[in-house]
């Protein structure tokens, strides 16, 4: 299946050179949210986690978007393309040393084993069926009310209407379930992310017949 995506030109496609600024604008995004700030501890540890993750998966196997100026950006988007399959993305060994000396350097054991638990629980509830999986979009604090995360969101969920392919997502934050659902995401399951954890809302959208996000 073929997903066709049309940028505007206030967003543009991400790559591997990219990734300090997706992995640091959406550490900061995800600092308060209560899922990553219970397993992380702090906005340093989980600036280190989004650096090993966007560094080693997702700007060289994802599909990641940037919004706003080109010398002032404000939001990011960080998806995975299922619709074939499992398109691999695991940590290499070298990476999985590096998250864990972040995680120790900046939140400690305890840290290391939130994150652990939480990745397999993901995996663990992560639908077989084919999807386009959005792994974060987040805006910076100074731009949220300016429209960039719909911006950011509307373009792939057009393109997924148009090639008829569903998306998925895992909501960390419960006041964000509004959003999501007024995009045409319902909720599947709430798992917690780990033992004493605040839950994780697994969420799935079909594809719109007409189209539109």
């Amino acid at each position: 299946m073929q997903i066709d995506i049309n940028l505007p030109d206030t967003i543009r496609l991400a790559g591997p050179g990219d990734w300090r600024q997706l992995a640091d604008i959406t550490a900061q995004a995800f600092r308060d949210d209560p899922v990553n700030r219970w397993i992380f501890g702090n906005p340093r540890s989980i600036r280190s986690a989004f650096r090993v993750l966007t560094r080693d998966i997702y700007s060289k196997r994802g599909i990641c978007h940037l919004a706003g100026a080109a010398d002032n950006f404000g939001g990011a988007t960080m998806w995975m393309d299922y619709l074939s399959g499992d398109p691999g993305s695991d940590l290499s060994v070298l990476a999985q040393l590096h998250l864990a000396i972040g995680q120790l350097l900046h939140g400690g054991k305890g840290s290391m084993k939130r994150a652990i638990a939480a990745g397999e629980l993901m995996a663990k509830h992560h639908p077989q069926e084919p999807h386009f999986y959005l792994f974060t979009i987040g805006t910076l604090p100074s731009a949220r009310g300016t429209g960039l995360g719909k911006a950011l969101l509307a373009p792939v969920l057009e393109a997924c209407d148009r090639a008829g392919a569903a998306c998925y997502l895992e909501n960390s934050n419960p006041d964000n379930h509004s959003y999501y659902a007024m995009h045409g995401f319902e909720t599947r399951e709430k798992f917690a992310c780990g033992e004493g954890g605040p839950p994780l809302e697994a969420m799935w959208r079909n594809p719109r017949p007409n189209g539109g996000a």
